[in-house]
């Protein structure tokens, strides 16, 4: 399994993601080009000394992105508001790659065409989404499940 962002526009979320990813035992992909310096203080701060647990791969664009996951035979399942499937009704596979947009933007049309899937969290119609680093907790939270990929945790005794 592996998480992927899309041109991101904030060191903080993408310090928080890659700290999901070292909790969560998920390499990450980051699409260039950022809207910050990649060793920002915002992203050494949100993602503290967990950064460098994670395996990060950084792609010079979106087309070396597609090439790679195509080439490595991996599903790119795009979280969307636009989708029209629930990400709880469909089958994730252990290879995955599940991709965010960039906070202001989402995706361009190209990366909407380049995934196999396209998904979305179920939440009140009232709101338009979620922050993208809280949307790949529940995403990458359900897919581990399905897949059994969840880190084991060790049983405390009371």
């Amino acid at each position: 399994m592996r998480i992927a962002l899309y041109q991101p526009e904030i060191a903080g979320n993408v310090g928080a993601v890659l700290r999901l990813s070292a909790c969560l035992n998920v390499a990450c992909d980051i699409i260039e080009p950022c809207g910050f310096p990649f060793s920002d203080k915002g992203l050494k701060r949100a993602g503290m000394d967990y950064a460098d647990a994670v395996e990060i791969e950084r792609h010079q664009g979106p087309d070396e992105f597609v090439s790679s996951a195509k080439a490595n035979r991996r599903r790119i399942v795009l979280m969307t508001t636009k989708g029209s499937t629930s990400l709880f009704d469909i089958e994730f596979r252990a290879d995955d790659i599940i991709l965010m947009g960039s906070e202001s933007s989402g995706v361009p049309d190209e990366m909407h065409a380049a995934a196999d899937l396209r998904i979305r969290i179920p939440m009140h119609p009232q709101f338009r989404s979620l922050n993208v680093s809280v949307a790949a907790g529940i995403a990458l939270a359900e897919a581990l499940r399905q897949t059994g990929q969840l880190p084991a945790q060790p049983v405390l005794n009371e």
